[in-house]
């Protein structure tokens, strides 16, 4: 469905995206991660047709974003940051007028604005005027206009921004079900955002693809996998011991936290939950660490590894 090769874009001696390629199909959610400045959204304002790229293509189902830009627009629903709108407007006036652009057929203008009123729950402030509502009411606004004429692939800058956690689950809820069969692209600062919705994930910085992987395969990087913490009871005492243990490469005290690293394949866990019953140690927590997600984001854009 999305097709992007060799994808750059300058300004003067700068480059924003520099040789992006990847492709993205229906059924995928794409967290597309990187620091500020990494050309997250030059690269979807690209591919929505907003910037043109310096060289390099960009297929929207088989159509040029550039050189055919009003069709393959038609087929992309775009939540920009920001989520700018008419503020003079009531959210009712401002999403009829999205429809019309949209060219929605005009008796099905009135279902579509009520479709997407319903779905983000809009329904209780639809005659009010968009600039007096709250920065969340806003949001959802902006995800509304970018679904309304049901897209085959949704863009989304931040789409939780400013929501807060019920409102977040509501969206992250929305996303899901309309991922099955879309395409959705998600540009996001959030990494729990990523863990809740995305199943691939690309890092970016400096403009260069780093790291093309499933989230689960990112933390499946970190230093943590497999490791196993513990809050404990006189712990530089207990760490001692158990770093004596052959399933223990190393041990570290963070913050009153003892995290224990596995040696190869052995299975860490069993051999730490033994040593705490032989000994009887005071534990008040204890879990398997499936791996850290910010720590291989901060590893992969500080350059210490890419794919």
């Amino acid at each position: 469905m999305i097709e992007v090769k060799s994808l750059c874009k300058s300004y003067g001696a700068i480059k924003a995206v520099d040789d992006l390629s990847f492709t993205v199909e229906a059924g995928q959610v794409l967290g597309f991660l990187g620091p500020n400045g990494a050309g997250k959204s030059t690269t979807m304002k690209m591919l929505t047709g907003f910037l043109v790229p310096t060289s390099g293509t960009a297929m929207i189902d088989g159509i040029d974003a550039v050189e055919n830009s009003v069709v393959a627009r038609k087929k992309i629903g775009y939540l920009p940051e920001g989520a700018p709108s008419y503020g003079e407007m009531t959210v009712r006036q401002f999403l009829t007028f999205v429809a019309r652009a949209r060219l929605i057929e005009k008796g099905e203008v009135r279902t579509s604005v009520d479709r997407v009123l319903e779905k983000l729950n809009l329904v209780e402030v639809k005659h009010q005027v968009i600039e007096t509502l709250s920065k969340g009411y806003k949001r959802r606004v902006g995800l509304a206009q970018a679904i309304i004429h049901d897209p085959q692939i949704l863009i989304l800058d931040e789409p939780t921004d400013g929501l807060d956690p019920n409102q977040k689950r509501e969206v992250r809820h929305l996303i899901r079900d309309m991922a099955k069969d879309k395409i959705i692209i998600i540009s996001t600062h959030i990494l729990e955002e990523v863990q809740a919705l995305c199943n691939r994930v690309m890092i970016i910085a400096h403009g260069k693809l780093l790291a093309d992987d499933s989230p689960q395969g990112l933390i499946s990087r970190s230093r943590y996998h497999n490791a196993v913490s513990l809050v404990v009871e006189s712990a530089e005492k207990v760490a001692s011991a158990l770093s004596e243990l052959p399933e223990v490469a190393r041990a570290e005290l963070s913050e009153g936290e003892l995290i224990l690293f596995p040696a190869g394949q052995a299975d860490l866990f069993a051999a730490v939950t033994r040593a705490i019953n032989d000994n009887g140690w005071q534990v008040s927590a204890l879990r398997l660490e499936a791996g850290r997600l910010d720590e291989v984001f901060h590893k992969i854009t500080r350059g210490g590894a890419s794919t």
